[in-house]
């Protein structure tokens, strides 16, 4: 779907099919192809969020380069944990009204995990957690709020590249990608780590 970077570098595949996060890899204008995973995604008993994010992105990183051989594969994941509620996509409007009101006037954390599996089978993972407060809104403002911008496929149900921020008191994280579902400041880390040519003269 991209033309290739050069000879040298490595073909990039992005193990999503996230909208979000291909919106996001492509900041770096870097070639890459997307690839869907076949990763079951069941918690294990009394794993802890973040546990369950780093286990999903370098399950779904794997997945995916056993089907490309020779590819540097990206995968990520995201978990929303909310006074003790783990809070995954909600998938319709009822689930997301129900979220949204379990999380106002509290304060959520969404764990984003990234991992770079290689075609020497070396992984690498970081975990990016994003705290947010949200709002004490009424049902009303909250039911308005997700018809403007129905992010059914949103852990959590705030969008907050887009009218989701209105939402947010408050937010803390090393990296401002990370919400959207993505950390590339660590992904960028990675890369360089492993050599891939990101940054060029």
């Amino acid at each position: 779907m991209h033309a290739p970077l050069s000879a040298a570098a490595p073909t990039l595949v992005l193990a999503s099919t996230s909208r979000y996060r291909s919106a996001l890899l492509q900041r770096l204008r870097v070639p890459f192809d997307v690839q869907a995973p076949q990763v079951d995604e069941t918690p294990l008993p009394h794993e802890a969020p973040d546990a369950l994010a780093l286990r999903l992105a370098e399950a779904k990183a794997r997945a995916v380069a056993t089907l490309r051989p020779g590819a540097w594969v990206i995968g990520s994941d995201q978990v929303c944990t909310c006074a003790g509620r783990v809070l995954g996509k909600p998938g319709d409007h009822a689930a997301a009204l129900a979220q949204l009101q379990w999380m106002r006037g509290r304060e959520a954390v969404f764990h984003t995990a990234v991992a770079l599996v290689r075609d020497d089978g070396s992984v690498q993972l970081r975990n990016v957690p994003t705290t947010v407060r949200l709002r004490a809104l009424d049902d009303a403002v909250l039911d308005a709020y997700l018809r403007a911008e129905q992010p059914y496929d949103c852990a959590g149900s705030a969008k907050s590249e887009g009218l989701g921020i209105a939402l947010l008191e408050a937010l803390r994280s090393d990296d401002p990608t990370a919400l959207v579902g993505l950390p590339l400041i660590a992904l960028c880390d990675l890369l360089l780590a492993a050599g891939y040519p990101l940054l060029r003269p």
